[in-house]
């Protein structure tokens, strides 16, 4: 990993050269800094244009960009091309980064049309992470911008550039709001970011969210979270312009990789009463949604079903009988509607061994589905460089689109209602990502970041996990008892003024 600190003699003969002043070209050069910085620029508003150099330890081959300085700097390191034909393109690099910095990102600029941008990670395990961004050029030239506001001793890498006709973008910005009508019913209350009260979920689709994820229970105890529920919430999310994903759980309580439990009415099922009970609870609800008009445009079968659904009969330890629940589950979402697209989601998506275990066992039984979907947690699944790698790996082999379909990150670690929070201490955040709402937002942004630079444009999106999950007495966590609490609360994107939190402005990403 880059050395934070210089060898004394190298920083003064870093200091001895002047700033790097390069001809324009039509392609993008020097993109691994093979040749130094050949074809490179630099500025400096700091006078510190030492501060950008070429150093060993490339991603690939010997050398790499590094910013770098003892004291607080700001520097650019550039290229500016010409005689580009106008179209869209798209810039992709390999980054590292010591976090840290005011700002520290590539950008697109000068192209004849706004500015792009993509902020740079921390990456404190060292590893290299893929980013890109895109831009509509027009009038022949493009600027091509890798850029450190930085503290004292932040330092970035970047190497292995590229420059190519393309695009890049998100079609999933999504919310999943499966606690907001109990919320509202209880009393919950939310404020756009200027202040003033309105409805959350129209706030949130403001801001830019396209899509609302919702968890549909058989019989849960409090009534919410069932059929009649769903329908009601599935209307909010249309009126609002939004696409709706429903995610089916097959039980009466939460499902996880922890619990599949059984809905109680189906406890006493054989393994062919349960395909049968999948198919007609799936088929019932998702055609109830389309005859009211507000038809699901993704469906999950089971949530988070690492082990299985429906335990034990639908445990993986009998992979044939997994699939043909799933079989049963995704034949009935066809049925009601062929172009209702079919998403199978794991959580631990920073864990390539269990996707490929799972997917492989899951297509050599012939189930057929058209997104994979994860959920990835930062502090619980691993580091951004292994999300990346689980996309980009599980895309390419098996040819699907994927999505983050849960992740989340804390605002701030008190609790409001007294109810311990499931994040709560120091010790468990992610390094380079404090408890804050600036902290929040740049794991926001920073996953969609990842995602978007999945190859092949097969990086589907992001959907935060139940933001409008507020303290609201009764609208606690165990929906068989109306005194429990929320452990979740300082990882809404509505704080404890309950007005909206910057980490929202994040749905408007490209």
């Amino acid at each position: 990993m880059r050395a934070a600190v210089l060898p004394a003699l190298g920083a003064l003969l870093f200091a001895a050269l002047p700033a790097q002043q390069a001809g324009a070209a039509s392609a993008l050069t020097n993109t691994g800094f093979e040749s130094g910085t050949s074809g490179w620029s630099s500025y400096s508003a700091t006078g510190q244009d030492t501060a950008s150099y070429t150093e060993a330890g490339g991603r690939s081959g010997s050398s790499r960009l590094s910013h770098w300085s003892s004291s607080a700097y700001k520097v650019e390191t550039y290229q500016y091309l010409t005689g580009l034909s106008s179209g869209t393109y798209r810039l992709s690099a390999w980054v590292r980064s010591s976090g840290g910095q005011r700002s520290a990102y590539l950008a697109l600029r000068n192209c004849g049309s706004a500015e792009q941008r993509t902020d740079l990670p921390p990456t404190p395990d060292g590893k290299w992470i893929r980013l890109v961004t895109s831009v509509r050029v027009t009038g022949g030239q493009c600027t091509v911008s890798i850029n450190s506001d930085a503290r004292a001793g932040n330092w970035i890498n970047v190497d292995d550039l590229a420059f190519t006709p393309g695009s890049s973008g998100l079609g999933v910005k999504g919310v999943d709001v499966s606690m907001l009508k109990k919320s509202e019913d209880f009393g919950g209350t939310y404020r756009d970011s200027g202040g003033r009260t309105g409805d959350a979920l129209g706030i949130l689709e403001s801001a830019g969210a396209n899509y609302g994820r919702l968890k549909v229970w058989v019989d849960p105890a409090d009534g919410y979270n069932d059929k009649r529920r769903l329908l009601q919430m599935a209307q909010h999310i249309k009126q609002q312009g939004m696409k709706l994903l429903v995610d089916f759980h097959y039980s009466d309580v939460w499902a996880d990789p922890g619990a599949q439990t059984k809905p109680a009415a189906w406890a006493s099922h054989s393994y062919d009463g349960l395909r049968k009970d999948v198919y007609d609870h799936t088929y019932d609800v998702l055609n109830a949604l389309e005859a009211q008009g507000t038809t699901a445009d993704m469906v999950q079968i089971g949530n988070e079903i690492n082990t299985g659904m429906l335990w034990p009969e639908g445990s993986t330890d009998n992979w044939s009988r997994t699939a043909g629940l799933l079989k049963s589950g995704i034949a009935a979402a066809k049925a009601v509607d062929p172009s209702t697209r079919i998403a199978l989601h794991l959580a631990n998506g920073g864990d390539n061994g269990l996707y490929r275990w799972w997917f492989d066992n899951a297509t050599a039984q012939g189930v057929e589905f058209d997104v994979i979907a994860l959920s990835f947690y930062g502090y619980w699944h691993g580091a951004l460089s292994d999300l990346q790698t689980n996309l980009d790996d599980i895309s390419a082999r098996y040819g699907k689109p994927v999505m983050v379909a849960e992740t989340a990150y804390p605002f701030r670690l008190d609790s409001k209602d007294g109810h311990e929070n499931i994040i709560d201490l120091p010790a468990e955040l992610v390094a380079g990502y404090p408890a804050s709402p600036a902290g929040q937002a740049a794991w926001v942004r920073d996953v969609m970041n990842v995602v978007e630079a999945v190859p092949g444009g097969r990086g589907l999106g992001v959907i935060y996990w139940d933001p409008t999950w507020t303290a609201v007495t009764g609208n606690g966590w165990d929906p068989a008892d109306p005194s429990s609490g929320n452990a979740w609360e300082n990882q809404a994107l509505f704080g404890y003024d309950e007005k909206l939190l910057p980490a929202a402005a994040w749905f408007e990403h490209r």
